[in-house]
């Protein structure tokens, strides 16, 4: 499985990262076996794997369980983990919630919502400290009971915003930044613009790669968003599912 240097390679070489949500150990050694680049324990296990209507409810130690299934899982695998709903509420919250997610879960990286000066000096501190971040700009999810489920960067004013966060972001040290529902002129355009890995939802095939929740691709989700298709169709079973979403990406016939 790729490190994080090679990871970051992958941009100047201009292959798209494949990425996937994944929350045990089953599904983390398919995924590796089938060649995706990124495991994602995603706060989006809320919804999918607890049935929650949002992702507020997921705690940090629900988190770091998920996380340690991965790891058992995907011993080699380079996993990625999101810092849950109000990890970051005061800089020292944030720097042990981060603290626990490495060390007892075993993460190569955690991901933080947002790009307010609060969740900045976060990740200054955190990067400061060695631990590799991924940003997520657009739609939160975090944040939807406030803002909704909508895709950003449409107007001027928007526009705007988003280009000073992704900068400030960099700035802060992040090494990925994770585009979720951003119109996809926009996201192409910062992302070339970025010296770091930008990785799209619903953001276009402009990004550097992609991520799914993985069971929206197997046709598990309820109410899948229409930027995440079935791709087991056609008789596949699962292991081939999961390659024809990596072969997609890879070949970027997806998105």
């Amino acid at each position: 499985m790729p490190s994080l240097s090679q990871l970051l390679s992958m941009k100047g070489t201009q292959e798209p990262i494949a990425c996937l949500t994944v929350y045990d150990a089953s599904f983390a050694r398919l995924l590796v076996q089938q060649g995706v680049d990124v495991l994602l324990v995603g706060d989006s296990l809320g919804m999918v794997v607890q049935g929650q209507t949002s992702t507020v409810p997921v705690t940090l130690d629900e988190m770091i369980y998920h996380a340690k299934l991965v790891r058992r899982g995907a011993p080699e695998a380079f996993i990625m983990v999101d810092l849950p709903f109000m990890s970051g509420r005061t800089l020292e919250a944030g720097l042990d919630a981060a603290q626990r997610v490495m060390q007892q879960a075993g993460a190569d990286m955690v991901k933080i919502e947002g790009g307010d000066e609060a969740t900045l000096k976060l990740i200054a501190q955190l990067t400061a400290q060695g631990v590799p971040v991924c940003g997520h700009l657009g739609l939160l999810p975090q944040q939807a009971l406030r803002l909704g489920y909508r895709a950003t960067g449409k107007t001027a004013d928007s526009a705007a915003q988003l280009r000073q966060q992704a900068q400030a972001l960099v700035a802060a040290g992040a090494s990925f930044l994770v585009f979720e529902c951003v119109y996809a002129a926009l996201a192409t355009s910062i992302s070339q613009q970025l010296s770091i890995l930008t990785i799209g939802i619903g953001s276009g095939a402009g990004t550097d790669g992609q991520v799914l929740v993985l069971h929206d691709i197997l046709g598990l989700s309820p109410r899948s968003p229409s930027f995440a298709p079935c791709f087991m169709t056609e008789g596949r079973n699962l292991p081939q599912t999961i390659a024809h979403y990596v072969a997609s990406v890879k070949a970027r016939e997806f998105p």
